[in-house]
């Protein structure tokens, strides 16, 4: 069972940066493709960003593009989201979610993740 650790969530000032991580315990994750996910309180969760299997292809959703940045390293089995210039609106659980894959490419797509992490709180507020 691929079991994903997920950190780096907090508390931060509009404008202020936060990076996550997500990490593996176990399986290696270079056969898998990772995506970022995040559910805003009364709202359904919704695709942030993902990854392909060996990170030469991203997807990021149009309300995150040009700030949040996506990046993978295998030899560590983790993924990263880089956050910058968060508004308050970016405040949500953020969750981690793995799909094993043969294909080079990733879907930011709810469903088409087998394995999720826990999640973690980011809160943008002054």
């Amino acid at each position: 069972q691929l079991q994903l650790v997920e950190s780096g969530g907090g508390l931060v000032q509009p404008g202020g940066s936060l990076r996550l991580s997500c990490a593996s315990s176990g399986f290696t994750l270079d056969h898998y493709a990772l995506g970022w996910f995040r559910q805003a309180p009364g709202k359904e969760r919704e695709a942030v960003s993902c990854i392909g299997r060996s990170g030469g292809v991203t997807n990021y959703a149009e309300s995150v593009k040009g700030r949040f940045t996506i990046s993978r390293d295998n030899a560590k089995k983790a993924v990263y989201l880089q956050m910058n210039s968060l508004k308050p609106e970016d405040t949500a659980v953020y969750y981690c979610a793995a799909v094993r894959t043969d294909r080079a490419d990733c879907a930011p797509s709810t469903n088409g993740y087998d394995y999720w992490g826990q999640g973690t709180q980011v809160t943008v507020s002054s």
